[in-house]
């Protein structure tokens, strides 16, 4: 059965969450367990037989890092990947609609569609066997897992038939408890649902003439599945859940991103044992799942786990401490540095001495269907305790000590930071209660600098 496979990677208004690491590189490029985070989903896709392309689709402007990646995954998976360049934001359902052609072309009887920032075990040889059993061409899928009762709220719901699993009811993010099954951004398609789709467009253009609008044709092409299109479905016996019991969880911010490795780092003890990094003589004493690159250099005093991913070109000093981060190219760590639940950026330097810690924002161990919870940068007005991120280029002093803190590239610390946001350029690190320095003509209490919800040039 010919299939194609279509991963949605947004674009860069989409990962404001994950600044300041999507400065450096678009957020779908994001090394996690050692590889880029959508190389996760391509692989995933890469396996199931039948898939004979694989698309993916944003609205990011042609990248050389982007280009290079497509090029280099080509070769390592021998699959045709090509990347569709949305004219603007789409939407989850706007895009594969605009690409319709490039999607049927080639005859493919189904598709699967992946959005990106997504971590899972990726079941998508059981969505399709599912699929195949029902023996209904013009269905379609969802996968779906189980959370908690007050954490599904942040999801959307599907309450279906316990014996058949077709879904009866479909809330996008609803205001009350609807069902404890949860969507998790993964879905089966065949070519009837640009039909759906097509519906949808159809009424957005209607809706559209009875408004002056000089951008008419870009909005009605702006579609939701979510909402637009799942809502309908429900109740159709068209569209059905897939559950899966395995892990799932979103991307959203950088906290969610050492989570994520950690659940891709558990899951190569099956799937790729080889990209675990092992206790050798001479070697650096590893504690549970460790990725460290070929090309790292590692003292063998260092210490190093559980959940850490060392990148291409890392140096680690004589006494290294590392737990639950993740260290990406060309960063040095000093003899005896700390580091803890922190993501260090790209060419970033740790002088000796120092630690840098911050604070996990990991789903409830006590609760088998707690999901990582959307964190907000600040809460009663303080900035939320969470893991510590270096941008790239940022260099700490020896004998320091940096917690719970954001430090925006190319910024050289000169003493130790706490729960703060340390900006670069013209701009002062601070939060409403506390203010490390006060430059003239700017009081205590002032609202912080914006420069992690705007575009890096206008720091």
């Amino acid at each position: 059965m010919p299939l194609k496979a279509v991963i949605l990677i947004g674009g860069p208004q989409k990962g404001t969450r994950f600044r300041p690491l999507s400065f450096e590189v678009p957020k779908p490029l994001f090394p996690v367990a050692g590889v880029p985070m959508v190389q996760h989903h391509i692989e995933a896709c890469a396996k199931v037989p039948g898939v004979k392309e694989i698309l993916l689709m944003g609205f990011y402007q042609p990248h050389e890092a982007l280009s290079r990646f497509l090029v280099s995954a080509q070769q390592e998976f021998k699959i045709p990947i090509r990347y569709l360049q949305e004219y603007a934001a789409l939407g989850t359902g706007g895009g594969i609609y605009h690409f319709r052609d490039q999607i049927l072309s080639g005859g493919a009887d189904a598709f699967f569609v992946l959005n990106a920032d997504v971590c899972s075990e990726f079941p998508l040889q059981e969505m399709l066997e599912s699929w195949q059993r029902r023996g209904d061409m013009h269905s379609f899928v969802i996968l779906g897992t189980t959370a908690n009762r007050t954490q599904a709220l942040n999801y959307g719901c599907i309450v279906a038939n316990a014996d058949t699993q077709e879904v009866q009811h479909y809330v996008e993010k609803p205001s009350t408890f609807v069902s404890e099954i949860i969507n998790c951004g993964i879905y089966l398609f065949t070519p009837a649902i640009f039909q759906h789709i097509g519906e949808v467009f159809q009424r957005n253009q209607q809706e559209l003439m009875l408004e002056e609008s000089s951008n008419g044709w870009q909005r009605a092409e702006v579609i939701r599945l979510e909402q637009d299109v799942f809502t309908a479905l429900a109740g159709s016996g068209k569209l059905y859940v897939y559950k899966t019991d395995g892990f799932w969880s979103q991307i959203k911010s950088a906290g969610s991103a050492i989570y994520a490795s950690r659940l891709y780092l558990n899951q190569y003890s099956r799937s790729h044992p080889e990209r675990l990094a092992q206790n050798k003589p001479g070697g650096p004493i590893i504690r549970g799942n460790v990725y460290i690159h070929p090309t790292a250099s590692i003292d063998s005093t260092a210490v190093l786990g559980p959940n850490v991913s060392i990148g291409e070109g890392v140096t680690v000093g004589a006494g290294v401490r590392v737990r639950e981060s993740i260290v990406l190219h060309g960063a040095s760590l000093h003899d005896h540095t700390c580091v803890l639940n922190t993501i260090v950026g790209w060419d970033s330097t740790i002088g000796r001495w120092a630690r840098v810690e911050g604070t996990p924002s990991d789903p409830n161990p006590n609760d088998p269907y707690a999901k990582i919870d959307s964190e907000t940068l600040f809460r009663d007005g303080r900035l939320t305790p969470s893991i510590t991120i270096l941008g790239c280029s940022v260099t700490i002093p020896a004998e320091v000590v940096i917690l719970n803190s954001i430090v925006l590239p190319h910024k050289e610390l000169s003493r130790s930071y706490k729960n703060q946001i340390i900006l670069k350029s013209l701009c002062w690190g601070f939060t409403s209660w506390e203010v490390p320095s006060t430059p003239r003509g700017i009081d205590a209490g002032q609202e912080p600098c914006k420069c992690l919800t705007s575009t890096p040039d206008r720091h």
